[in-house]
């Protein structure tokens, strides 16, 4: 399965997946990214990049839904300087800084979890099972999360 699916867009709004050779709607785009996959989308009169348009669409479409998108006060800086000041941003600095917390934190889930089992393993040595309760409450929790993980992939 390749890494990018091409998509093109027709004058009415649809979209079509060129590997499925069907239409798809915004959620569906939306499902392929979350599944790892990167889109392009390209007007198919104009063979135009439209990639970023449809992205942003999205998310939109997901912020009415859930009625947030950004706060406030930082949707009105975006419209005030436009793509000036904060496209720079945005390009530069935003992505850089949710890969740093997407790295971060799946480092600290790695290293809670190889916790939960350095203390199952002191629960299971002699003397110390008073305090077996305590890591089996824990363990359950940290098996319930991989199975999340897992669902989601």
């Amino acid at each position: 399965m390749p890494d990018k699916v091409k998509l093109k867009k027709y004058g009415n709004r649809r979209l079509y997946d060129m590997e499925k050779s069907a239409y798809v709607t915004l959620n569906q785009v939306a499902d392929l990214i979350r599944h790892g996959r990167r889109v392009e989308v390209v007007d198919a009169k104009s063979k135009e990049d439209v990639t970023a348009s449809i992205l942003s669409q999205i998310i939109l479409e997901e912020a009415k839904n859930k009625n947030i998108l950004l706060p406030v006060p930082v949707l009105h800086l975006i419209i005030q300087y436009g793509d000036n000041v904060l496209g720079e941003f945005f390009e530069k600095y935003l992505q850089q800084m949710i890969q740093t917390y997407l790295a971060h934190k799946h480092a600290v889930d790695d290293q809670f979890k190889k916790w939960l089992e350095m203390g199952r393993d002191f629960s299971n040595m002699a003397g110390l099972s008073p305090f077996k309760s305590f890591f089996d409450q824990f363990s359950s929790f940290s098996d319930k999360q991989e199975q999340k993980k897992k669902n989601k992939e």
